[in-house]
């Protein structure tokens, strides 16, 4: 965690900086601890333990601006990196655009509890951790003479940050992660070697599901033996929930500041218009106790707020910070999404497989690119082909192609079942006329 004395340099190095040619200056204190534990058919690979700590130093000095970054948190040290990055940065060329935040959008006050920090995460031994890997691996081992592997992971470990900037700003976040992931790999036919996984999530140590990992990850592999090709064509398409953010992630990068001033976004001058079916809905909701993306303030120190990205389809909002908006001549408004939350729908997977005549459920995603400019995609899949409400058998070799504007129209429902450990929380998705490449 972070010290009050590493918080008493981080002040110290500012006052430095500005006694010596800087007109603003702010700095960032990082510090993690991360352990993680493989294991493979019950045997242990690897155990890892990883500590670290950084301090950030960013200088704005005479229109032009810098960033520094070492781990060596000491006084006469710090002295010397910023006489020396101060010097550095008068070499480079002006930009007016660097500046720090307007400081009225700035969090300011006491910071609520938004319940991210466990603190049990200091008393777990190494072999309680090793023992829920054990534990979900022996719920399949032998099981099925189809497998051939068998691996496991547990991992956690905890992050905190701390950030002061010349012109007011004063913040604080930590938070904690638990993880635990059993994957198998299986015998299909010819040459052909399936593998699956299944893993679970929680801020908190008591939230996180410690058993049947195993048997779901040997279900869900047993499930892709036996793949079979389908004809190209327009199919009703199925994202499952556990993979459906993969198709939500271009239209972020899109909506990006930086992606927008340089030109290579196929959202630009996009605000206000709609740019997908009118049932998608997507918030960012940065205040939920407990949720993976909750905070106070963003990268740069502005509040954050509840606030509509979409709505009803139509796109309200774009993620400029400071310099972008200053590029660009347009109101900042944040940085990054924090927790973004899809309106759900009523019905389950099950429910929306049932409802198909002919579909194709895509459970993984296997390469593929996006345009960032045209929004023109290309992605290799995964699945099972549905027919009359059922799947009838997974599907191989297939691709999907179109446009990412074009698909988000083709939105026609939204399932009920978002998975909560993500930072998105994004139901099944059905779209319908998608092009799939195969036979």
């Amino acid at each position: 965690m972070i010290q009050n004395t590493q918080k008493n340099c981080a002040q110290q190095a500012m006052d430095f900086a500005l006694r010596h040619g800087c007109q603003s200056c702010r700095i960032g204190l990082y510090a993690s601890n991360n352990c993680s534990i493989d294991m493979r058919d019950m045997k242990m690979e690897q155990l890892s333990q990883a500590a670290e700590s950084r301090m950030q130093i960013e200088l704005f000095v005479d229109g032009r601006y810098g960033t520094f970054s070492t781990n060596r948190i000491e006084k006469n040290e710090l002295e010397s990196l910023i006489k020396n990055g101060i010097a550095a940065v008068r070499y480079l060329q002006p930009d007016e655009c660097r500046q720090l935040p307007d400081q009225q959008r700035y969090f300011k006050g006491k910071q609520p509890d938004l319940q991210q920090f466990d603190a049990a995460i200091d008393q777990l031994s190494p072999e309680s951790k090793k023992a829920i890997v054990e534990q979900n691996m022996a719920e399949i081992m032998g099981a099925n003479d189809k497998i051939i592997s068998v691996n496991g992971s547990y991992s956690d470990g905890f992050d905190s940050g701390y950030m002061i900037a010349s012109n007011g700003f004063e913040g604080e976040s930590k938070s904690t992660g638990f993880s635990v992931g059993i994957g198998v790999s299986l015998k299909g036919k010819d040459d052909a070697r399936p593998e699956e996984c299944w893993f679970e999530s929680a801020l908190f140590y008591n939230d996180l599901i410690k058993t049947g990992i195993g048997k779901i990850a040997l279900d869900r592999g047993m499930r892709k033996l036996n793949q079979k090709k389908v004809p190209s064509g327009k199919y009703t398409m199925i994202v499952e929930n556990l993979v459906a953010a993969r198709l939500l992630a271009p239209i972020l990068d899109a909506l990006n500041g930086n992606a927008l001033q340089q030109k290579n976004s196929f959202l630009l001058h996009q605000l206000n218009q709609k740019i997908a079916a009118e049932n998608l809905t997507i918030k960012d909701e940065p205040h939920i106790p407990k949720s993976f993306g909750a905070r106070m303030f963003d990268e740069e120190g502005i509040a954050t707020v509840n606030q509509p990205i979409i709505e009803n389809g139509v796109l309200k909002m774009y993620f400029i910070d400071t310099y972008s908006s200053l590029k660009m001549n347009v109101s900042p408004t944040i940085s990054s999404p924090s927790q973004l939350v899809m309106t759900p729908g009523k019905r389950s997977l099950n429910e929306m497989i049932a409802s198909t005549d002919k579909a194709i459920l895509v459970t993984g995603f296997n390469g593929g690119n996006s345009n960032p400019t045209t929004g023109d995609f290309s992605f290799g899949i995964e699945g099972f082909f549905c027919e009359n409400g059922k799947m009838k058998h997974p599907v191989s070799e297939m691709n999907i192609t179109g446009n990412m504007i074009d698909l988000w129209h083709h939105l026609i429902e939204i399932g009920n079942d978002p998975r909560l450990a993500s930072t998105r929380w994004i139901p099944t998705l059905i779209f319908d006329a998608v092009n799939f490449s195969g036979l």
